[in-house]
Parts: structure tokens; sequence; C-alpha cells
């Protein structure tokens, strides 16, 4: 049923669940995991200011995505799951997510949320929600 599966990883406890679900759920479907990492530099400075600042960022957003990633794919290994993970300097992260899904024909995506509420939810915005509401493929929400 689901033999393509997309997660969203911002490197946080919600998207590290996400992605242990992604791997309980690959290999009941024996699945191929896609964890994408959407960076964002600084949204202030690349507006305001030349782009070397915002690219020395990114560069050390990468390396330690990089890390992360590489612990993530260990546990996939070990479950016998193939996984995949891609790294894209993003604009709009919900609809990075939504196109790299439907661009590369996932019919899946799995991703974490933060449970923001009030006016951080407001602030800060909801990249699962946004996702869940784009996205043409079946999207799983994992707290």
């Amino acid at each position: 049923m689901f033999k393509n599966i997309l997660i969203p990883f911002d490197l946080s406890a919600p998207s590290t669940r996400a992605f242990k679900v992604a791997v309980d759920v690959a290999k009941k479907y024996d699945s191929k995991l896609t964890l994408l990492t959407c960076l964002e530099g600084d949204a202030w400075h690349h507006k305001y200011y030349d782009s070397r600042a915002d690219s020395e960022l990114i560069k050390k957003q990468k390396k330690v995505s990089q890390k992360h990633i590489e612990k993530l794919e260990v546990i996939a290994e070990k479950n016998n799951v193939s996984v995949k993970s891609h790294i894209l300097k993003s604009k709009s992260v919900v609809n990075d997510i939504v196109v790299f899904a439907k661009s590369r024909k996932h019919d899946l995506i799995v991703i974490g949320s933060h449970g923001r509420t009030g006016l951080d939810k407001v602030l800060l915005g909801s990249v699962a929600n946004g996702v869940s509401q784009k996205a043409k493929c079946p999207v799983l929400i994992v707290k």
C-alpha cells in the first residue's frame, strides 16, 4: 500500500518520533523511506543583507542536520529499511515538502507536530497543518 514514504525532518523530538513510526510502517509494507530536511537560513538576513551570512548559516545547518540524519540511517539499517536523505535550501517549507512529495511520487508523508497552540501557532505557524492541507497523498501527523 505505502511503498514510498516521505518524512520531513527538522531535528526535533517530534520529527524523530515520526521517523520511528515511519520505520514501523515501512517494515509492515516493505516501503522505502526518504528523509527531507528543509533549511531556511535566516529569514530576516536574506531579505535585507547580502547572502554571505545566509550561506554560512546554511552550511552550518547542513552539517548539523547531516549528523542527525546519519543516526536515523543507522536505525533504519538495523530494521532492514531502505532510507535516502535530501537536504534542501527552502523559502517555503510547506510548499517545498508538498512539491517534493508530489514530484517523487510519495504515497505517504509522516510528519512530526510540535503541538503548538495559541500565539505560538499564529507566530510560528504549523508546518504539519500546512502539509496536511496541501498534500495530495495521505499525511500521518505524529505528536
